[in-house]
């Protein structure tokens, strides 16, 4: 018999909140403690941790994260992202005081570029030819091509609901054998 393909995905609700846990103690080691690091791409940098992925054996995270008050396409962020990874193994060492593990996971800093999807989405939607053609199909749906909606089902009309004595509906039809003895 041939052997399941293990997947990449994580498998399970552990992997989802360790990487939330470690989501937070990385929050809260640049906050307070990048300070201490000599590197100066990192000096008094403001850094958000929006997600963390891990992976299933929880050896690898990768954290993805935004500098504030930095363009995220940016050349800003190229250097904190490579200072960041250079610091991976002191925020590996902070990150095992911080959380509590068997095996502290080896961190990959990346930038998080869900914003500046997010952005280029709302400005497609926001584009004077997107908001015309919106506007043009609202005009050919016509509120007659809606078909009328279904009639709420009535309850009690017609049909009456099984009694418990009467032996039908959950009980499969046959009634319990002492119930019999005490009606008799």
């Amino acid at each position: 018999m041939p052997r399941k393909k293990k997947s990449s995905t994580p498998t399970g609700q552990r992997p989802l909140r360790v990487g939330e846990e470690i989501r937070h103690a990385l929050s809260h080691i640049l906050t307070f403690e990048a300070d201490r690091l000599d590197d100066p791409d990192l000096y008094g940098k403001q850094v958000t941790v929006t997600e963390v992925r891990i992976s299933p054996d929880l050896r690898n995270a990768t954290a993805f994260v935004v500098p504030l008050g930095a363009t995220v396409s940016g050349e800003d962020s190229a250097p904190l992202i490579k200072a960041l990874n250079r610091a991976a193994g002191y925020f590996r060492g902070m990150l095992a005081r911080e959380v509590r593990m068997q095996f502290s996971p080896t961190i990959r800093f990346k930038l998080d570029e869900s914003f500046d999807e997010a952005s280029r989405i709302e400005a497609a939607l926001h584009d004077p030819a997107v908001a015309r053609d919106l506007a043009r199909d609202d005009d050919e749906f016509d509120d007659a091509d809606v078909p009328p909606p279904r009639p709420a089902p009535e309850s009690g009309a017609g049909e009456e609901s099984p009694s418990p004595d009467s032996g039908e509906g959950r009980g499969g039809g046959t009634k319990h054998p002492r119930r019999d003895e005490d009606e008799n």
